[in-house]
């Protein structure tokens, strides 16, 4: 026996049930999601953060900065690190480019040089306001002379460009996704070189997805990959083997590519290798990233708190709703769509919506609450199979009771036959009246007779007692008796029965069974026929089978009605106004003993045009037991 799904029975019960199951689930699913919003995901998050932006297809910069590298074929050309001189030589030659701005990120004061050629460099760095000189510290409000660095630098005050990993809070993976716009209402330098070409980032609060954290304003990088940037060595700069017209109107970021310090590196979304990208192409993506104002844009917390509801609804509602295979594979499908959709609106728009949450919450829901469905399913399996039980015993009560009560009345119902015969043929004269009486008996008793045996069929189909005993013998023989059996109650409704009978080879089969069929369809065509009219029986052979059909000109059947004609105890409509008897069972056996001859049965009708029931026969079959 099927269990009805928890859905079917839910749709099967009153609305005000319906909305109280709905409630509670969605009572449970907030509560799952208030749950979950507790747990920290940040690691998760910001690894789906960075796949996002390692899958980013279409990624463009602003094209307004260039990179200078102090690299290892620097240091063996130059015999070291290039001291003062060779950098005033270099400033001199990129100043001459007229570019937008310079800035130097490392250690200048480490420079070898004389002091004379060391204060030439410094002065010609501090004469220049593009020239910028970057510093990693971001000190306190009040400490901003440690900006300044010691003779002969002291002229030149350095701008805080600090790098951020997440260490501390966060991912704390020590990736670096964010940029600093500020601290305690000091400007960075990203910010003031953007600003050369996007004056509006001047404003934090102009800028995309800034946010605030402790006494600093923030937002996160839009990165571009390793190489995105156009760079030269230091030492071609030297040598002359670059087009300094490239570096007009442009930012120009110095810096040092030796492998020598972890701190000239940074991890990125794009790879943890501790090498993965150096400080100044850092500078480089948090500049560009404001010159196009382009940060990602996470979205406020009230939209990750919808969208964490709606899936845990979601996914408790497909788990107590459907089967678990298809509520799986729904499951699946929809947050691989979510997924799809989160990454389609990054790579468009910019927009970081938070993933890692919802799909928690999609599988530990539908997980969380796997066993609870069990639990009411085994009740509810529980409960059904203690009702078949119930039921089962009673339908084999009523069956037992249904055998009894028939084989008890046919004694009785024999021995009314019998004494009826006796008067009918009885020398004594009956009036008009009495002769009348006699018929009625008989006819009621035979009427009553059929229908006992119906119950007796119909209760050895229950039962599974019926049993075929073969027999090979003409169809036609049987369907002649069949005639000959109900031409008296043609006669009297004046119903013509015409029959057509091809010779036929003699076929195995159940005399007793097949009489019965075919005295089922005979009769029904009798009975439901108006007067005056005829009725058409046939037989054929067809390949391998015979075909015997019984068509009346009858009241016909609806065609809604067509597929139900032969279950059991169903009358149709047509009938069921009208005066003439029936106990329904009698397509139903007719079926259920043809097919037990491995044959068919069905019907073509058209409601008010009559019908035409055929019954095919197979030539050759062996016993069955049914």
């Amino acid at each position: 026996m099927k269990l009805p799904s928890p859905f079917e029975e839910i749709a099967n019960s009153s609305k005000p049930a319906q909305y109280r199951v709905y409630a509670i689930r969605a009572v449970l699913a907030m509560i799952m999601a208030a749950l979950i919003a507790q747990i920290n995901l940040d690691y998760l998050e910001s690894w789906l953060y960075d796949f996002r932006i390692r899958s980013e297809v279409l990624q463009r910069t602003s094209g307004k900065i260039e990179l200078v590298y102090i690299k290892p074929s620097t240091i063996q050309i130059f015999k070291g690190q290039p001291n003062a001189k060779d950098q005033s030589a270099i400033l001199h030659n990129l100043l001459a480019a007229e570019p937008r701005a310079i800035v130097y990120d490392f250690p200048i004061e480490q420079a070898q040089g004389s002091e004379e050629d060391k204060s030439e460099w410094a002065q010609l760095i501090s004469s220049h306001s593009n020239v910028f000189v970057a510093t990693p510290d971001t000190p306190l409000k009040g400490e901003e002379r440690s900006l300044y660095l010691p003779i002969p630098y002291d002229s030149i005050r350095m701008v805080s460009a600090p790098k951020t990993s997440d260490t501390i809070n966060f991912a704390k993976d020590r990736v670096t996704r964010r940029m600093l716009l500020s601290y305690q209402g000091a400007t960075m330098l990203p910010v003031t070189l953007a600003a050369l070409y996007n004056p509006e980032v001047q404003n934090p609060e102009n800028i995309r997805g800034h946010f605030d954290f402790y006494d600093t304003t923030q937002s996160f990088i839009d990165f571009r990959r390793p190489g995105s940037f156009p760079s030269a060595a230091f030492d071609d700069l030297a040598n002359g083997s670059v087009d300094w017209s490239r570096y007009k109107d442009k930012i120009v970021i110095i810096g040092t590519d030796l492998n020598t310090s972890e701190a000239d590196y940074i991890l990125t979304p794009y790879s943890r290798i501790p090498s993965a990208m150096t400080r100044i192409e850092m500078q480089a993506n948090m500049t560009d990233t404001l010159i196009r104002n382009s940060s990602p844009l996470r979205m406020p917390h009230y939209v990750n708190w919808i969208l964490l509801t709606l899936i845990s609804i979601l996914a408790i509602q497909i788990v107590l709703s459907m089967s678990p295979a298809m509520g799986l594979v729904i499951l699946v499908g929809t947050l691989f769509s979510f997924s799809a959709i989160s990454f389609a609106l990054f790579w468009l728009f910019g927009w970081w919506i938070t993933m890692a949450a919802p799909l928690l919450a999609g599988f530990l829901v539908y997980y969380f609450f796997i066993p609870y469905r069990l639990i009411i399913e085994n009740r509810r399996s529980w409960e059904y199979y203690q009702k078949n039980k119930l039921l089962s015993q009673v339908e084999e009560l009523k069956t037992n009771f249904i055998s009894m009560m028939s084989h008890d009345l046919k004694t009785p119902i024999a021995r009314i036959q019998g004494m009826t015969d006796v008067i009918l043929s009885d020398q004594v004269t009956l009036s008009p009246q009495q002769r009348e009486a006699v018929d009625t008996i008989k006819q009621s008793s035979d009427d009553l007779l059929k229908f006992i045996s119906s119950i007796l069929n119909y209760g050895k189909i229950q039962s599974e007692g019926v049993e075929l005993h073969m027999q090979t013998k003409d169809i036609n023989t049987v369907l002649q008796e069949v005639i000959r059996k109900h031409e008296f109650l043609a006669k009297v409704k004046r119903i013509q029965i015409v029959s057509e009978l091809e010779p036929l080879f003699p076929i195995r089969m159940d005399p007793d069974l097949m009489r019965q069929v075919l005295s089922n369809l005979v009769e029904n065509a009798i009975k439901y026929s108006p007067d005056d009219t005829k009725i058409l029986v046939t037989s054929e052979e067809k390949a391998d089978r015979v075909v015997i059909q019984v068509s009346d000109q009858g009241p016909g059947i609806p065609e809604d009605e067509l597929n139900n004609i032969f279950m059991k105890f169903f009358r149709s409509k047509n009938v069921k106004s009208t005066q003439i008897k029936g106990s329904g069972l009698g397509l139903y056996l007719a079926k259920y003993f043809t097919e037990l001859h491995k044959g068919k049965i069905f019907v073509e009708s058209k409601d008010g045009k009559g019908s035409t029931f055929t019954v095919e026969l197979p030539m050759e079959q062996g016993g069955v037991n049914a």
